[in-house]
């Protein structure tokens, strides 16, 4: 009786080809068949817009969305939007608001001289 075992993540090595003595996993880029299907941030790899791929990085997407978002709840702060009317338009408590708005009113208050230093 014969057992067939497979490494989980690996290949089956039954299953591998072999090209021209090299394992048809390991062949140079012009001979595979690999279509560009992009992801959600871009409908290509090939025409992103980040220098790294998003996915490279732990929570690389969610991270890049808090970004935008907290430089979104800086500039409407700066037009004069109070700290509990960002709460309600962006569906957040009134202390993720402050901690968004932190590192720029720290920046801020650096600049003009107010602040603890």
């Amino acid at each position: 009786m014969e057992i067939r075992t497979r490494e989980i993540g690996g290949a089956d090595p039954e299953e591998e080809q072999e090209t021209n003595g090299r394992s048809a996993h390991d062949l140079k880029p012009e001979y595979c068949n690999y279509r560009d299907e992009g992801c959600v941030y871009a409908k290509a790899c090939l025409e992103c817009p980040f220098p790294q791929c998003l996915y490279d990085e732990p929570r690389g997407g969610l991270r890049w969305l808090k970004r935008k978002r907290d430089k979104e709840i800086r500039k409407l702060f700066k037009t004069g939007r109070n700290i509990k009317e960002l709460a309600a338009l962006f569906g957040l408590s009134p202390r993720t608001i402050q901690r968004a708005l932190g590192e720029g009113l720290e920046i801020s208050n650096k600049y003009q001289g107010i602040g603890n230093g």
